[in-house]
This record gives C-alpha cells, structure tokens and sequence, in this order.
C-alpha cells in the first residue's frame, strides 16, 4: 500500500472518532447545563476546552457561545466537530482507491450537510446537530466494517481509530481528577462515554468513583475502555507488521510503546488506580503522541526508493514512490 493511502486512512479513523466523542461529550454537557442550574455555565465550559485541548476565550462562555467553539468553528484551533469531519472527508477524497464508494459517499453526503444542519442548530438548539454527527459516525463504522476488505487498509484505519478512543477518554477521565467519589460528574463522564447503561449493568447500579475509573480505563469487553482500544490497536499493529514469530519480541517502537501500556494496565493491583491518576492518564495520552510520532515515521514519511532502468543509450534514474 502506498504510503500516502496509508496515512490518509490512518486520519480517517482518527477523525471520525473525534467527531464522534466530541459531539458525545458535547451533548452531554449541553443536556447538564440545561437542565441543572447549579451548574456554572462558564466554568464548565472552560472545562470542556481542556478536555478537548482548546484553548478557552478571554470573555464569558454560555451554552451557545461554548457550542459554536466546540462543533461549528472551523480552522481556529483544529479541535471542532466541523474541522473533524473535514479532514475525515478529505483525506477519504485523496484515497478514493483505497476506500469503497459508500465509505466516500457517507463522508461527502456528511459534509455536505452540515451547512444546513449548523443554521438549524443556532435556530432549534445544538442536540439534533450532534445526534446527526453520532448517527453519522456510526453509519460510517457500519460501512467501513461491511464493505472493506480486512487488508492493511483496514487495520491503518481501525489503528487510528482505537488511539484516537484512547485519547479521547483519558481527556474524559483526566477532566474528573480530583472529584470527590460521590459526584454526579462521574455520571456524566460515562453519558459522554457511551457507557452508563453499561456501567449499571456490569456494576448492578452501584456508582462511585473507583468503579468507573476501574471501568472505563480496564474493562475486557466494553468498546470504549482504554483497555480495549490499546489491545485493539496492538492488534492491528501486529497484523500490519506481519512478524507473529518474531523472535526478539516488539522491535517497532509503535508496537514497545503500545504493548508497554497495556501490560501496565492489565497486570495493575487491584485498588490502586485512583493513587496516582492524574500522572498514570497523563502517561497514556503521552503514550497516544508518541505512538503516532512513531507510526509517521515508520510507515508514512519514508524516503522514496530510487531504482535504475537501463535505455538503448544512457542509464535514467526514476523515483518512484515507496511502499509500506
């Protein structure tokens, strides 16, 4: 596969999940300053632009103001809903013979729609935008599970996928540090989730602090777990590396980084994940940087490869781009 398709269905992935988790986390923030007038409108706004890595304006942020930074700016800072699904689109546009038709057409018809949807949004309220967006990204994980075949395209795509999740919950869970076990914030960090119904039923509807982290950064099963994503991305990496009886064990610095975080999570005492949080959650967003840094540089930017063709009277030298 060609390098630059490569990269480009790597974004995808990662694109597409930030889409989806921020309009998730968004909503849920949205539904709670509603709802809830206890609830400082400009504090917990500044607090969502943490979480997701914006930096927060000089004046006074309400529901809408909050909104239009969050899901419709586009290209102040890189984080919004709209950029998102933008990059997601183009890059979907530049690979479009690695991507199947309905993949492209989900991603444009997405994009196309969101003009409309956004004067809508600033008329009706915000929830029916980013319901559209969660549809949507859904819509596109369907597509991409049903018609693609399981080659490296897809394992480049579903990598970015799961270290995108990982970041995004870490943002989640490092927002909620400090929190005394008995808030209602942890309800809300699991609605953004996706995983409060699920919560209750793995827990039997016992709620406190220790049980959610334990939850959302170590579960086996649930989708949205830090544990899930990283076992999920080694996995893709180890498809694509294609050694599976490689003899001196993770020798790709991706692979190190990603299997060092997931033993550190799996073979963790029991009852000591709130010591220490804020640094252990600090340390795997760390972990999603250098990943990514690490995957750029052993799959994306390589140096073309340069190959001699000999003609009836001189030698040319043609570069060619080089395959992963």
């Amino acid at each position: 596969m060609l390098a630059r398709n490569a990269e480009s269905l790597y974004w995808i992935g990662r694109y597409v999940e930030r889409a989806d988790d921020t309009a998730r986390i968004l909503d849920v923030t949205v539904h709670q300053l509603l709802e809830d007038s206890s609830v400082d409108p400009d504090q917990a706004s500044r607090t969502l632009l943490r979480v997701l890595g914006i930096d927060p304006p000089d004046e006074p942020l309400d529901v809408w103001s909050l909104t239009d930074i969050v899901a419709f700016s586009r290209g102040a800072h890189g984080g919004s809903i709209v950029d998102a699904i933008s990059g997601a689109r183009e890059n979907a546009r530049g690979a479009r013979e690695v991507t199947s038709t309905e993949i492209w057409e989900c991603l444009n018809t997405t994009y196309n729609a969101l003009s409309e949807r956004e004067r809508a949004a600033k008329r009706l309220g915000p929830h029916e935008f980013l319901s559209f967006v969660e549809g949507r990204a859904a819509m596109f994980a369907g597509l991409a599970d049903s018609t693609l075949s399981r080659d490296d395209g897809y394992r480049f795509m579903v990598l970015g996928r799961a270290i995108e999740r990982v970041d995004m919950t870490v943002r989640l869970l490092l927002s909620r540090v400090g929190d005394s076990a008995s808030s209602p914030a942890w309800v809300t960090l699991l609605r953004s989730a996706g995983a409060h119904d699920t919560y209750l039923r793995t827990y039997r509807g016992v709620l406190d602090a220790g049980r959610v982290v334990e939850f959302m950064l170590l579960d086996r099963l649930f989708p949205r777990s830090i544990f899930y994503s990283l076992r999920l991305a080694e996995h893709s990496l180890e498809e694509l590396l294609n050694r599976p009886s490689n003899r001196l064990g993770a020798t790709a610095e991706a692979q190190r980084l990603l299997g060092r975080a997931r033993s550190e999570l799996e073979f963790l005492r029991p009852g000591v994940l709130l010591e220490s949080l804020e640094q252990r959650l600090a340390g795997l967003q760390k972990t999603c940087s250098d990943v990514g840094e690490a995957l750029s540089l052993q799959y994306f930017h390589s140096a073309p490869w340069v190959a001699w063709h000999e003609t009836s009277s001189s030698g040319s030298l043609v570069i060619e781009e080089g395959e992963i």
